[in-house]
């Protein structure tokens, strides 16, 4: 796999971090994980971003996964997201709290264009309702692309009363 740096990217005004680029062996854990539900490569993903996360990113954060479309959870019966924050939660000894969900279209980001994923995530992320925005959040993704996910993630937080927020994922597409 092809190691990152340790510094953080800015992307469409989120701070980001992977450990490893989405390509060669890092897509195919990537996808035995979400196409085939390989459910314990989500462990070895934590452990890597556990083992070459930024100093106090993960220390005494709320770790909250990039929530899945409901017709996406059910036809995948998981979501990808979620099983690497419960993993990483576990390593870390950090809070895991599922407090995001999506609504609306349940179109796929794969295959969208750039200017398509830039203009935001399909569907709507919103806080569940009866929850509340952690105070310090960790958003948990498995890839990174264009950052929009994330983006539309640490939105919804910051205006629900989230003070300070970061993102990180197993892996982020080179040249982002």
């Amino acid at each position: 796999m092809q190691r990152l740096g340790a510094d953080p990217l800015w992307l469409c005004g989120a701070r980001v971090w992977a450990p490893v680029a989405y390509a060669g062996p890092a897509r195919d854990l990537v996808h035995a994980l979400k196409f085939r539900g390989a459910l314990r490569v989500a462990d070895a993903m934590a452990a890597r971003i556990a083992a070459s996360a930024p100093p106090g990113w993960v220390e005494g954060a709320t770790l909250v996964p990039v929530p899945l479309h409901p017709s996406r959870l059910r036809s995948r019966g998981f979501n990808q997201a979620a099983v690497i924050a419960d993993a990483l939660a576990r390593r870390a000894r950090s809070a895991l709290d599922d407090c995001l969900v999506r609504s609306g279209a349940a179109t796929t980001q794969v295959g969208r264009h750039r200017p398509a994923r830039r203009a935001g995530p399909a569907g709507a992320i919103a806080l569940r309702p009866g929850a509340s925005a952690p105070e310090r959040v960790l958003v948990v993704d498995d890839v990174v692309t264009t950052g929009a996910t994330l983006a539309a993630c640490a939105a919804i937080l910051l205006e629900s009363g989230t003070s300070e927020i970061a993102a990180v994922a197993f892996a982020r597409t080179l040249g982002r």
